[in-house]
């Protein structure tokens, strides 16, 4: 069906589609094919920060997605800076260099921190963000808990990061790490909303791949409830052709979220473990690239 029908077809409901953002590594932007018309203008392409590129390197990358048209938004792991002057030679080439507005700061899982900084709090109190105009800002969010911190200590870190946000007007929201159970991030929503969360949610998931990479990653980034999940699924997974599709995931937070405007789910973080270019051929294809400018809940018209 074309644009066009749709529009004249009174009768016509487009599907509900969340926008997305995508992951990408430095060595992805600088090595690999050019991500320019990949993805649509302004798309948040998160940079992951393990520790293998020198921060001039992310900063190349960075500045390298700037010109493509996009929205680059480089990971700050506290326990990987060494302390605040690390820190402010960081923004600085971000910023200066890339243009960066947009980060994600998380703690990092490291066991030995490099400096003084060992959680996004720390990052955040040091105010050197807003020194750099950085407001707006991802903070991690944990649908399955984390083997660094007890469930306690998350939810008062929580209840910090939404008080902090509101005291110094940021545009704060959460994005999780990739799972593979739905009803588990609504649920798990929805129970942040009644502990008073106000800031909205990017979920993280999968895009296609393998399910042998997959549970390598899963396992990897500790994931275990998912992992046990995705375990569960993988005999029926595996008899499908392409391998694991995301839409068993995808399309229950979909209808939930069409059926519940107070729903805070917004957006989707998408993680390319099968290849970006065939990450964003799917995102396409269904439609949740449409808004992604706006980060927000969307319907798209199918075909478009």
């Amino acid at each position: 069906m074309s644009s066009s029908q749709v529009s004249q077809d009174p009768a016509f409901r487009p599907p509900f589609r969340i926008a997305a953002s995508i992951e990408a590594t430095p060595k992805q932007v600088l090595e690999g094919d050019r991500l320019a018309g990949l993805f649509p203008a302004g798309t948040r392409v998160y940079l992951t920060d393990v520790g293998t590129s020198p921060i001039p390197e992310f900063a190349r990358a960075a500045k390298i997605l700037a010109q493509d048209g996009y929205t680059p938004v480089p990971h700050l792991p506290a326990r990987r800076i060494a302390g605040e002057a690390d820190l402010r030679e960081r923004l600085r080439l971000l910023t200066g260099e890339a243009g960066v507005t947009d980060v994600l700061v998380v703690a990092g899982s490291v066991d030995t921190p490099a400096g003084g900084l060992r959680s996004t709090m720390d990052v955040l109190r040091t105010g050197i963000l807003s020194e750099f105009d950085i407001t707006t800002i991802g903070v991690a969010g944990h649908p399955e808990g984390s083997p660094d911190m007890s469930s306690q200590t998350i939810a008062e870190a929580l209840a910090e990061k939404n008080a902090f946000a509101v005291e110094h007007g940021l545009d704060m929201r959460i994005v999780t790490q990739f799972g593979f159970d739905p009803q588990r991030y609504v649920s798990w929503a929805h129970d942040l909303a009644a502990a008073s969360n106000r800031l909205p949610i990017h979920v993280g998931v999968s895009g296609p791949a393998k399910i042998t990479t997959l549970l390598k990653y899963a396992a990897l980034c500790g994931v275990g409830p998912s992992l046990a999940f995705l375990k569960k699924r993988a005999t029926s997974v595996m008899a499908l052709a392409s391998g694991f599709s995301p839409e068993g995931v995808v399309a229950p937070i979909e209808t939930h979220v069409a059926s519940d405007p107070a729903c805070p789910i917004v957006q989707l973080h998408v993680f390319p473990f099968g290849g970006l270019r065939k990450t964003a051929e799917w995102l396409a294809e269904r439609g949740s690239w449409f808004g992604a400018n706006g980060g927000h809940k969307t319907f798209v018209a199918e075909g478009k």
